[in-house]
């Protein structure tokens, strides 16, 4: 396999002679002469696209993972090979002596420029994430957030091979991913999870909450979650007749609501509170119903959250927290058409909750979907006691998994226990201490 930096190769030069124009008048040699130098001009611009690792400025400890670079290169690399094949092959195939109808040729042409356009989208698509590794602080940031994300994907079995993931900064409100083993423009699987961030989420807990989540919706794709869930909420809603328009927007929302599970699951209450920092919005946003939205309204998508943190980490803190949304955002506002759709939605949620907790889908062997989550360490006091031990010994703090280290900062900042301020310090020293960690030792 050919590296990108071995780009640099030249396509034969058309033998034209010197003193003909390249587009002579009523000439059978005008298309084919055009067609030629476009192609020339395609295989030069490939040309110019080198390695990452001559071309992108950072750190060591700011690069992505071994995993990730390999993976990444082999999969651009196999496509710049091939779209070199498919230049060359138009160029012999201009040369050639047959004759050859102008249209035919152009639509040949037009469909090798597509595929030429795809595979540049596919580098910007990494290029977008290796660009921001040289921004001073950030790029060791994100990729001690490259750490946490994968570390968020370890369940406490083996039910999927993890691939790499990596994560970037972007404008904007919301986080997404474009997952591991979908299709990158012009159809090649893509090898690592892609995640963006918002600049404004790189603070604090807040972090944690949008990237877990998006972690989750890799995670839930690896494990057939949501195919298996719509079928058992297709089934609810055919035996629950009175409620049967409640259970189709649960599954409709489905998707949203496993990765608001998975951050829950892994980091507690920081991943709500901080959905709770992602959704304040006006309220006009917070109480809109959508039927073609994939995420749940704000309003019921916090309470799902507090739910499913009191039935896997039973502590008083969900009801306070419960009560404290409510005076944030009271039903009312909803206004008088929908106050009864969210009421409707709210009296609901304790059985969905128990059967998304419980719920045993195939690819986890008979378990059911709680108990493949480390959430026996991750009980409320035991986040407390970690967090007054690493007090007294902060080097053990170094050895805990990232996402352990967010949920039990996440629930000293729930407590009241550290402010903004000396939060991010904390998380500032793990980031660093995470990405030097990959890298060099």
């Amino acid at each position: 396999m050919k590296s990108l930096s071995s780009l640099s190769t030249r396509l034969p030069t058309p033998k034209v002679k010197p003193q003909r124009p390249y587009f002579p008048k009523d000439s059978f040699a005008n298309y084919r002469q055009f067609l030629i130098i476009e192609n020339q001009a395609l295989y030069t611009r490939l040309g110019q696209a080198k390695s990452f690792e001559l071309s992108m400025p950072m750190v060591a400890a700011a690069n992505i993972s071994l995993a990730a670079r390999k993976a990444i290169f082999d999969t651009l690399g196999e496509g710049v090979q091939d779209m070199k094949a498919k230049i060359k092959a138009f160029n012999i195939f201009l040369n050639a002596k047959q004759r050859l109808r102008p249209e035919e040729a152009q639509k040949t042409f037009s469909l090798l420029k597509l595929k030429f356009n795809w595979l540049l989208d596919s580098m910007d698509i990494f290029a977008d994430v290796l660009t921001l590794r040289g921004e001073h602080g950030n790029g060791v940031w994100l990729s001690g957030m490259d750490a946490l994300a994968e570390d968020a994907l370890v369940l406490d079995d083996e039910y999927f091979v993890a691939p790499p993931l990596i994560t970037y900064l972007d404008r904007g409100h919301g986080a997404a991913i474009r997952r591991a083993r979908t299709r990158l423009p012009g159809g090649k699987s893509n090898p690592v999870g892609v995640i963006r961030i918002p600049r404004e989420r790189m603070i604090s807990t807040g972090i944690a909450s949008s990237l877990v989540h998006e972690v989750g919706h890799q995670g839930a794709a690896l494990l057939g979650l949501i195919s298996s869930l719509r079928q058992t909420l297709r089934q609810k809603a055919a035996l629950d007749v009175a409620n049967r328009d409640i259970w189709e927007w649960y599954e409709r929302w489905i998707s949203e609501i496993l990765s608001d599970f998975w951050s829950v699951a892994m980091i507690g209450i920081g991943s709500t509170t901080g959905l709770i920092n992602v959704v304040s919005l006006p309220s006009y946003f917070v109480f809109r119903l959508k039927k073609d939205d994939p995420h749940p309204p704000p309003w019921i998508r916090v309470r799902l959250s507090i739910a499913i943190g009191a039935k896997l980490y039973p502590d008083a803190q969900w009801t306070r927290l419960e009560k404290l949304w409510d005076r944030l955002y009271p039903i009312h506002q909803a206004g008088t058409g929908q106050i009864q759709a969210f009421k409707r939605l709210e009296a609901l949620i304790p059985k969905f909750v128990h059967l998304l907790v419980h719920h045993s889908p195939p690819a986890l062997k008979g378990k059911p979907l709680h108990s493949i989550f480390p959430t026996a360490e991750r009980q409320v006091n035991k986040l407390r006691a970690l967090h007054r031990e690493w007090n007294q010994k902060p080097a053990l703090m170094k050895k805990a998994r990232p996402s352990l280290v967010f949920a039990v900062v996440g629930q000293a900042r729930a407590d009241g226990q550290i402010m903004p301020q000396q939060e991010n310090l904390i998380l500032d020293k793990m980031l660093r201490a995470w990405a030097l960690r990959r890298h060099i030792f």
